[in-house]
């Protein structure tokens, strides 16, 4: 049995034949206005990656239409053909109601619900794409995780930037990982709007028998959760790289939190955000399993190789790398005491060695906790 592509309503499908040979793939070059899809309550989920990939099948797992778009054409035509993410999720097949394509304005044709799910530093970049296209944006969402590196700005006050404040947004973020949610593992994560309905709404568009969301209204504390936890993996990575133990990792995880919190407050969060999905829960997932890349970017550290190199080897976006400079320049600029994520960024960009950085952080004054 082979797979084949074919063309359908300027979509593309892949279907079973039993051929010697597959045909090409290719994928649709369609102008906007010459689309015809109907499809009801459809989403666009913006960003092929592992867990833009691992969201798009949750939504299609609900039988909702949804289309996932991507800028590599030879990855999206990979996907179509064996109907599968073989770079980054091998093991999960894409539901019959996941498409995929290259032509922006084909994956947000009659799109109800728009989704980016890009590295921090592209995000900017896929807000201007959506400017630019010629077809209506009804609701927006992001599950991008990071400050902006050279403006220390979070992803909503970009997206009212580029889109202007008036249309209506939401933050998913949560303690996942892509492949446990691309596998139907149970998960559960945050979403956050300034409209509790617009939360709600689309929560049970995701939620299922194997994926739980929870609604919340504060967006800059579900963001500062999901930018901060990356920075402090790397050193949840570079402690254990170094065989300091379980004692270690925890004081880095609690201490963090609290340096996570004292950032969030200072820019506007709430506190009981932190003690949720988008703040611990995150930040004990992404210290203490090596599916995280960015706790493997520390072990890699603590061995002694350069960070390019250990960005290299791990092969994906390692968020924690950019997020390290962004969230001590912020806390720089509001004269929040982040000590861990000052190492940390020491480490990455000053050259500091990880054994000088943990006994900068152990010889530090005595403080109340």
């Amino acid at each position: 049995m082979l797979y084949t592509l074919k063309r359908c309503r300027n979509v593309l499908r892949v279907t079973v034949k039993r051929e010697r040979k597959p045909p090409k793939a290719h994928t649709s070059r369609h102008t906007a206005g010459r689309f015809k899809i109907n499809t009801v309550n459809r989403i666009a989920v913006l960003g092929s990656g592992s867990w833009g990939t691992a969201l798009a099948i949750q939504f299609a797992r609900t039988g909702r239409p949804t289309m996932m778009w991507g800028i590599e054409q030879p990855e999206i035509r990979a996907m179509a053909r064996a109907r599968r993410n073989t770079a980054y999720l091998p093991e999960a097949s894409f539901p019959d109601a996941l498409q995929v394509t290259t032509n922006l304005d084909e994956a947000l044709a009659n799109a109800e619900d728009v989704l980016i799910v890009v590295p921090s530093h592209a995000f900017r970049e896929t807000l201007q794409r959506l400017k630019s296209s010629s077809l209506p944006l009804k609701h927006l969402a992001w599950a991008t995780k990071g400050f902006e590196t050279e403006t220390g700005k979070l992803p909503h006050q970009i997206a009212a930037e580029v889109l202007g404040p008036n249309l209506q947004t939401a933050v998913i973020s949560g303690p996942t990982f892509a492949a446990e949610v691309a596998a139907g593992l149970p998960s559960a994560v945050s979403i956050a709007s300034a409209d509790k309905e617009n939360a709600q709404r689309l929560a049970e568009a995701i939620s299922t028998d194997t994926f739980r969301a929870y609604i919340a209204e504060d967006i800059i504390g579900v963001e500062v959760g999901g930018a901060t936890k990356n920075v402090l993996a790397i050193g949840a990575g570079i402690s254990d790289g170094l065989g300091f133990g379980a004692n270690t990792r925890s004081f880095l995880v609690t201490r963090g939190l609290m340096e996570m919190t004292r950032l969030g407050l200072a820019l506007g969060a709430r506190k009981d955000t932190f003690m949720g999905l988008s703040g611990m829960g995150d930040l004990v997932l992404t210290c203490t399993d090596d599916q995280s890349r960015n706790r493997r970017f520390g072990l890699g550290l603590a061995k002694g190789a350069a960070a390019d190199e250990v960005r290299k080897a791990i092969g994906q976006v390692v968020e924690g790398f950019y997020a390290a400079k962004a969230v001590f320049s912020v806390a720089q600029r509001l004269g929040v005491e982040m000590p861990i994520v000052e190492q940390i960024y020491k480490v990455i960009y000053e050259g500091v060695s990880p054994r000088e950085a943990v006994t900068a952080l152990m010889r530090r004054p005595l403080t109340p906790e």
